[in-house]
């Protein structure tokens, strides 16, 4: 056999697809477990002291592109390499395999139909006309005929073999919609402070959508654990003409024109403070992640010169304010809106605390074909549960006998059960004279 022959082969086999669905899989995990699309220097800080399953430092999680997994080079390739293998497959077996179906088989002798999984043959005294009683009961039942003289070919449920092509042509552009949304999706991750736009530039640098937050507001539970986030949303064209507005939060995101805005995330964005009698003070927050995973704070000074700063620190926008020396010694506390207090002999008083919303904007140009895909596919998957029944009679007018056989790609017992069903309806039909005269005719095993 020539190589390429073999290649292809190998390439249509469904236990290579197989395969490669297991290794999607699992490097889908991976990209769960590891951030994905942060700055380089974020890698570093995590995994560099403690690597990832104790050998993956931060340079390497840079190099195999496991900082941004589903667009990586490798993993277009396995999607591209499961892809054809699905087209081969469907093309080599599941497209032959559909046109065989299709195909009417014509059993003129008895002797084939007594090879089938089904075979039964019953004494007749006109086996005619028992025969078109059955094609008359078939009929009736919704199958599909193909009458032949002194036989009948008859089939059921064909439509379910149409389901694997459709299984196969479903993932096939599912991977088409998951690729192409990797390498032309874009996606933004910003904190906006109430009062604050956004600007959404197209590839020419021209503004072709604002998006701006009204409100920013944090559901706490009676501890203050954050509950949920809710932001009110303007969006604005090029020109300032509102186009929509609306609240999103946690699992209730914003779509317009092929843009989703999540709620993601929030901040802490500025402090407004008042020292002594000096006119309001807004001082913008910044993260401190040495102090704690929500901590944000600045350092106020509390001299005309510059000298004695103090740190201001605090994980909420309901504070409390904690207060700390040049020694990194707590000096005091302050609840935003409360009362000042004495600092090195300066007033100090914590007006109010700005919060931030997160909001992670993305666009899929994919998504349509990701949920296409996935809608062809659950439909192939509901056709291959429809099983294929096919039937078979012979009428022997010589030996006063009917002969019916049957075949069926899945729950081969209903088929089973419907068999003797359809006989004993036969003998039913049959003329009172002749019912009687073959009232003790059983069916006979072929």
């Amino acid at each position: 056999m020539p190589i390429w022959r073999r290649l292809l082969a190998w390439l249509s086999d469904l236990r290579l697809a197989i395969g490669l669905l297991l290794v999607i899989a699992a490097t889908s995990a991976i990209g769960t477990l590891i951030p994905q699309r942060e700055a380089s220097e974020a890698y570093h800080q995590l995994y560099d002291r403690k690597p990832w399953l104790g050998v993956v430092t931060g340079d390497w999680i840079l190099k195999l592109e496991l900082d941004h997994v589903y667009a990586s080079s490798w993993f277009l390739a396995l999607l591209a390499l499961l892809g054809l293998s699905l087209v081969l497959c469907s093309w080599r077996r599941q497209w032959p395999a559909l046109r065989a179906a299709l195909r009417w088989v014509d059993y003129p002798s008895p002797r084939q139909l007594s090879k089938l999984s089904l075979a039964e043959t019953i004494a007749s005294a006109d086996p005619g006309t028992d025969l078109k009683n059955l094609q008359q009961l078939l009929l009736a039942k919704g199958w599909q005929l193909h009458p032949a003289d002194g036989r009948l070919a008859a089939r059921k449920g064909v439509l379910g073999r149409v389901g694997p092509l459709l299984v196969h042509a479903g993932l096939v552009v599912l991977m088409v919609g998951s690729a192409w949304g990797a390498l032309a999706g874009q996606r933004l991750e910003r904190y906006l402070a109430p009062g604050r736009d956004l600007e959404l530039l197209n590839s020419r640098g021209d503004n072709q959508l604002s998006v701006a937050l009204e409100r920013f507001a944090i559901d706490r539970d009676s501890v203050g654990r954050p509950e949920q986030f809710r932001s009110q949303l303007k969006l604005l064209d090029s020109t300032g003409v509102l186009r929509k507005e609306i609240e999103i939060s946690v699992n209730h995101p914003l779509r317009f024109r092929g843009m989703t805005v999540y709620q993601a995330d929030w901040s802490l964005a500025a402090i407004t403070v008042q020292l002594g009698r000096s006119p309001l003070l807004q001082f913008p927050l910044r993260a401190l992640p040495e102090l704690g995973e929500q901590v944000w704070g600045l350092a106020v000074p509390t001299r005309p010169d510059g000298t004695e700063p103090i740190l201001l620190t605090l994980s909420s926008e309901q504070g409390p304010v904690e207060i700390y020396g040049a020694n990194a010694q707590a000096i005091g506390r302050l609840t935003p809106g409360g009362d000042p207090i004495d600092i090195n002999g300066l007033s100090l008083r914590v007006v109010d605390v700005m919060p931030a919303s997160g909001l992670l904007l993305k666009k899929d140009p994919g998504v349509p074909l990701v949920y296409g895909g996935f809608a062809i596919a659950l439909a192939g998957g509901a056709l291959s549960l429809v099983a294929t029944r096919q039937l078979w009679s012979i009428a022997d007018p010589d030996r006063h006998q009917l002969h019916v056989g049957g075949l069926c790609n899945r729950n081969l017992t209903a088929l089973a059960r419907e068999l003797p069903a359809l006989l004993a309806e036969i003998r039913q039909l049959r003329s009172p004279s002749s019912g009687n005269a073959k009232k003790s005719e059983q069916p006979q095993t072929a």
